[in-house]
């Protein structure tokens, strides 16, 4: 290798120095009797000891800087000395934040790896759409040829036998029934790391058998089963209108975990681009193997990933938040039934029936901005990255930040809003029917103020009948049961005085009936028992 390529290799392979972000490490590492023989320099020896999550940190300051150029920080963390500057007619707040910030168009796929989710990446042509996804398949230790080779890139012709594989000839002709078929299936299925370009220039039929593979892990054709690993999924189109060459189908865009949005190229890098051309880089192609990550790395930061706590306080401010969304009082004259879910299933127009709820405060009424709740599959997936997300940056806890940053990339395409609310109309929130991701956060930060304003950290009534019931019915007497249903009645005679019905309120209520149904059937058994 010439000084030219040398210098080349030092100025684009060198991976930032740990620990990036100085703390305690988070996970104790597997003990090797290699180690006490090793002869591998310090800077080995450091990365051994600072842990997997400095290793993802390492990567991900070197795609940052190095590979993608994404000098943005919209994953904010502020200490509350962060300074701030307003600027234009539009009275834009530019905040300068003290902690350690990210790129979502890095950090995010990155998590989603370790996560092993499925990720979706918008953007106009040519924004390193495909190119993040390629870094990532490198990054879990594929090559370069394997991972171009594997990627599947959507048109409006591809076949189910394009995108899965064909059955062998010689078997169709020799075949006596489709069980003595054997198929030739893709490569990429059985990796560990599936990128789909351009999801949304797939045919219908076809996305129906991305959907199983995405979804249920396994492959299908002539009865023959192709079992697929858990992988993690790049998905990439040109909007996030659901535009295309055809319309993506509803289930395939609600097994999506986590949408992010490819920034534009920041000119003042230019110089960048030309070093580049100097010195004929191609990230693709200069991976440091510092950061490549085996398979057994990959399952460890997994494993580690799911033990990050998440703290009772944390936990019900998530809650709080979910359940804001998909009551509809208007929809049913049942308590069960009242879902935006029923208003959906009946056909009829949404605006219509929200017109018939008067009286309430829908500037207030967080559920008032939606025309959907949160579903079981999108609770998970917060949850998951959230834990990812404080993993990173190397706590054992999620913060309430974590929630708040990763929130509005969870439920980007699946929380959508109703652009109709009184909410839209007030002044300075017009800008949140476009940006869905600053909507999404202010709604989150709404939902937490409320949270505060009723005092739910101190006084949730529903905290110690929970309670009472998670102990357990063994040994409880009729009397106590008695005492409890009294309790539970008292409180819902008092909720019942209350004008108006909120989202809020909705699953409390329907709990404290879960509660009184499941004592009432003790109290049965008791009396029974004798």
């Amino acid at each position: 290798m010439n000084d030219f390529a040398n210098k080349a290799h030092g100025f684009f392979q060198k991976v930032p120095s740990a620990p990036t972000n100085p703390h305690k490490t988070n996970a104790s590492e597997v003990f090797n009797i290699k180690d006490l023989y090793s002869d591998e320099d310090k800077v080995e020896g450091d990365r051994r000891q600072f842990g997997l999550d400095e290793k993802l940190r390492q990567a991900y300051f070197w795609i940052t800087n190095t590979a993608i150029i994404s000098p943005f920080y919209d994953i904010e963390y502020e200490n509350g000395d962060s300074k701030r500057f307003v600027f234009g007619d539009s009275k834009v707040e530019v905040c300068l934040p003290e902690n350690q910030s990210y790129s979502s168009f890095v950090l995010i796929p990155l998590l989603n790896l370790v996560v092993r989710g499925k990720c979706l990446i918008v953007g106009g042509p040519g924004r390193g759409k495909t190119a993040t996804s390629v870094l990532m398949g490198l990054i879990a230790g594929y090559s370069k040829n394997d991972v171009q080779r594997a990627i599947q890139h959507g048109q409006p012709q591809m076949t189910i036998s394009d995108l899965l594989g064909y059955p062998l000839p010689s078997d169709m002709v020799k075949a006596e029934n489709t069980a003595d078929i054997r198929i030739a299936w893709r490569k990429w299925l059985g990796m560990r790391v599936k990128i789909i370009d351009e999801y949304n220039r797939i045919p219908t039929r076809t996305q129906s058998a991305l959907l199983t593979v995405l979804s249920d892990n396994y492959a299908e054709i002539f009865d023959q089963i192709f079992e697929c690993p858990q992988s993690a999924w790049y998905l990439t189109a040109n909007d996030d209108a659901g535009g295309g060459t055809y319309q993506v189908i509803e289930a395939l865009k609600d097994r999506i975990d986590i949408v992010i949005r490819a920034f534009h190229f920041n000119t003042r890098f230019i110089e960048e681009l030309q070093k580049r051309i100097e010195y004929n880089f191609k990230p693709e192609s200069m991976i440091p193997e510092e950061i490549i990550f085996s398979e057994e790395e990959i399952d460890s930061i997994n494993g580690q990933i799911r033990t990050v706590a998440i703290s009772t306080p944390i936990r019900k401010r998530i809650e709080f938040f979910c359940r804001q969304f998909e009551f509809f009082e208007y929809s049913s004259d049942k308590l069960e039934y009242m879902t935006k879910d029923t208003a959906k299933l009946s056909g009829l127009d949404f605006r219509t029936l929200f017109k018939q709820d008067t009286g309430k405060d829908q500037v207030k009424d967080l559920g008032s901005q939606t025309i959907n709740g949160v579903s079981v599959r999108k609770i998970m997936t917060l949850l998951i990255y959230s834990k990812a997300l404080a993993y990173f940056r190397g706590n054992s806890e999620v913060e309430l930040e974590d929630v708040r940053q990763i929130l509005p990339f969870v439920l980007h395409d699946t929380l959508v809003p109703h652009l109709e609310s009184p909410f839209f109309d007030q002044q300075g929130n017009e800008r949140y029917r476009v940006d869905r991701i600053v909507w999404l956060r202010a709604l989150f930060d709404l939902s937490c103020d409320e949270f505060n304003n009723q005092d739910m950290d101190d006084d949730d009534p529903l905290d110690l009948l929970v309670a009472q019931f998670k102990k357990g019915l063994e040994n409880v007497t009729a009397k106590e049961i008695d005492k409890r249903l009294l309790e539970i009645e008292k409180l819902l005679n008092r909720w019942s005085q209350e004008k108006k019905l909120y989202g809020y309120r909705h699953d409390d209520i329907l709990m404290l009936k879960y509660l009184h149904q499941r004592y009432v059937n003790y109290r049965r058994w008791l009396q029974w028992k004798g």
